[in-house]
């Protein structure tokens, strides 16, 4: 899984009636854009070192720079 800065992880819930998750990426520390990856986490804004597994889906968002 390849991540930018500025996209998002969603995590699909697991169960019937589970909510999703998601969080944005602000750093990706592994090798090519790869994990583990720094997140913010959209439910409270809590940072952490995110590795994720084959439940998780990446938005991707095209980046313009200036």
């Amino acid at each position: 899984m390849r991540a930018s800065i500025g996209d998002r992880i969603i995590i699909r819930g697991h169960r019937v009636g589970q909510a999703n998750r998601d969080c944005e990426v602000l750093e990706a520390r592994g090798v090519d854009d790869g994990p583990p990856f720094l997140v913010r986490w959209g439910e409270d804004g809590h940072q952490s070192l995110f590795f994720p597994g084959s439940d998780a889906t990446v938005e991707h968002f095209e980046h313009h720079t200036n």
